[in-house]
């Protein structure tokens, strides 16, 4: 049975009057060592520079129906990450485990006839503020202080109702871009968008579109010189990630592939470009064909950190910002680098 599935007594207990529920007795937790996961691939000897030869991953919870968006919250030593179908965000805690931390996280409405209704990518802004890709609501949205609530960042462009934005990253001057592909459409939701765009919302809160270019497109960072923008394309017939150049004035220049999967989906390995970090060398870990792909800042395939299914997303975390998370179908697991995320700061 899905962990999701034993939280419905829960769920429908507290809905009734709390909105924004907070449950902080865990609900699952593997006792410490906890067990090992997947297997690492290596293809390059430069691997060894960012991640132990002795690395393996480890498995920290099970039972979601599809887990996404980590993202770790410094400030309380915490990894969040979302369950997009059970419009869920969950907390991860050394020592105790996982917990509900905000639910519902994605729609706020009375009826949502689709699959994937909560929030996508999550991310904190640089005064710490928790900020979400809502599908259902079709926005962005920042948490509100005490979780009652959220303060819309962006809705509409050009007076028209995104399609669902998907994934987003902050610079260190606090501009925020964001991925807008139709997932989390329900089948009764009017599109008003014909583009899947590539969204900038400044500091000062406009609104633009930087690119129409990729058909998906899906998970989304930024170079540790805050240089190149990068955003992978989850479309199947073209799984590439893009590399595109910032201008002076904050929009696009032309981009380029970085990385192209068609080779490892051919091999049969499963899942399609998702999301993806960048550490503070300007590597890439992306999730993709097989797991989690390593990429050099030249696109060059390093390894891979095979999870044996589907892989939505990672994020670095840990007190010094050295452990990559991982976000696997049904499963959330870690794995020790040598490296760390990049993380923009003012």
């Amino acid at each position: 049975m899905k962990l999701t599935q034993r939280l419905i007594p829960f769920l429908l207990a507290t809905l009734p009057s709390i909105l924004f529920a907070v449950e902080d007795r865990p609900i699952q937790s593997f006792s410490y060592p906890f067990p090992e996961f997947g297997e690492v691939e290596r293809l390059s000897p430069k691997l060894d520079a960012i991640l132990p030869n002795s690395a393996k991953m480890h498995k920290l919870a099970e039972g979601f129906d599809w887990s996404e968006g980590p993202a770790w919250d410094f400030a309380n030593e915490k990894l969040l990450f979302s369950d997009i179908p059970e419009n869920i965000v969950f907390q991860w805690k050394p020592n105790l485990g996982v917990s509900i931390f905000l639910v519902p996280s994605g729609f706020t409405g009375e009826s949502y006839n689709g699959r994937e209704p909560g929030s996508n990518g999550l991310t904190f802004d640089l005064d710490g503020h928790l900020h979400l890709a809502q599908h259902g609501d079709r926005r962005v949205a920042r948490l509100n202080p005490g979780r009652r609530g959220f303060a819309t960042i962006a809705a509409r462009y050009d007076n028209k109702r995104f399609n669902s934005p998907n994934d987003l990253c902050f610079d260190s001057q606090g501009n925020l871009y964001f991925t807008d592909p139709p997932y989390g459409l329900a089948p009764e939701s009017i599109r008003e968008l014909d583009d899947c765009g590539v969204y900038r919302v400044s500091h000062d809160g406009k609104i633009t579109l930087l690119s129409t270019e990729l058909e998906r497109p899906n998970g989304i960072a930024l170079s540790p010189d805050e240089k190149t923008l990068y955003v992978a394309n989850s479309h199947g017939p073209r799984p590439i990630i893009m590399a595109f150049p910032i201008l002076g004035d904050g929009t696009l220049g032309e981009g380029v592939v970085l990385f192209d999967s068609t080779e490892l989906r051919a091999k049969g390995r499963r899942g399609g470009n998702d999301g993806l970090k960048a550490d503070i060398h300007g590597n890439l870990w992306a999730t993709g064909p097989g797991g989690v792909l390593i990429l050099s800042p030249e696109g060059e395939h390093l390894g891979s950190l095979l999870t044996g299914r589907n892989t939505a997303n990672c994020a670095f975390g840990g007190n010094d910002g050295s452990v990559l998370y991982i976000t696997a179908d049904d499963t959330l697991c870690r794995i020790q680098t040598s490296t760390t995320g990049y993380f923009p700061s003012n």
